[in-house]
């Protein structure tokens, strides 16, 4: 779940349509058990905020057109990478998109399961930086509502759900060895949060990348193991029943002392407040 853009060891997550079909350059192989690299199947009503976007005329009709995950935070109101929905990524502007979808309750992409939910409008994250992946988060509103059961709760600043060592659930449709083998139906993996230490040392700066603690966290072993990777880009990383992240990049998939960065969602929290109304849990709320 992991896409190359213009570095060729740290990827942004978003699956291009011209990689779809083919491993990718210099992955290292995926640790045994690993994600959404590795992983194991569940029920989209075991995480019914997992939400896919989809083009067929951009990605084709194999995986119904899946291209990246998005999380749910309200009934016409889904959160992505900003970089899913970059020209970059796309290879047009996103507005010139006309079959885009977000397709709710489903497992198998190819199932006539839940349903595909037309886009009403993209709002790109302004701060966004395809550069550093700072400020990694777009929001899309539906053309028409999804249950409340499919809504999850964005865990604001301060929220216990972000304590190191908190387990967490990745949910996706990507790569699920880091070799380019696609899911067709949702998996999982349980991962740690990790201390932003920790982090930091991983993503120093460099070519592997930049780890920024006010924007980002990130999740997984330090010995490696489960991960996101190619096509999981802004799926959700959820713990304790709150959303605290959105897949957003790293080096590799499952990669011993590489972890997979997150888009932190008290950021996105704080920034949409004022504009949407969206409340957070308060720490430890139910």
């Amino acid at each position: 779940m992991r896409r190359s853009l213009t570095r060729a060891l740290v990827r942004p997550l978003a699956l291009a349509a011209a990689m779809a079909a083919i491993p990718l350059a210099g992955a290292a192989p995926a640790a045994a058990g690993g994600v959404v690299v590795g992983g194991f199947p569940i029920d989209v009503s075991q995480a019914p905020w997992t939400v896919a976007l989809a083009s067929r005329d951009l990605f084709g009709g194999a995986r119904a057109g899946q291209f990246c995950g998005a999380a749910a935070i309200g009934r016409t109101t889904v959160l992505t990478a900003a970089h899913c929905l970059s020209e970059e990524a796309l290879g047009v502007p996103p507005n010139r998109v006309r079959d885009l979808k977000v397709i709710a309750g489903r497992t198998d992409l190819l199932s006539s399961q839940g349903e595909e939910i037309a886009v009403r409008e993209i709002r790109l994250n302004p701060r966004f930086d395809l550069a550093t992946n700072s400020g990694d988060f777009a929001v899309v509103v539906l053309a028409r509502p999804l249950p409340r059961s499919a809504v999850v709760t964005m865990a604001g600043e301060g929220d216990p759900a972000y304590r190191p060592g908190t387990q967490a659930l990745v949910s996706g449709w990507g790569d699920t060895t880091g070799e380019g083998a696609y899911a067709r139906r949702l998996r999982a993996a349980h991962v740690r949060v990790l201390s932003d230490d920790v982090c930091a040392k991983a993503y120093p700066g460099g070519p592997e990348g930049t780890y920024r603690a006010g924007t980002m966290l990130c999740a997984g072993e330090v010995a490696g193991g489960p991960d996101g990777c190619q096509g999981d880009s802004g799926g959700p990383l959820v713990a304790a029943g709150r959303l605290i992240g959105l897949v957003s990049w790293g080096s590799g998939c499952g990669r011993p002392e590489h972890p997979g960065v997150y888009t932190r969602v008290s950021e996105v929290a704080r920034a949409l407040e004022p504009a949407t109304g969206a409340r957070k849990r308060p720490p430890g709320g139910s």
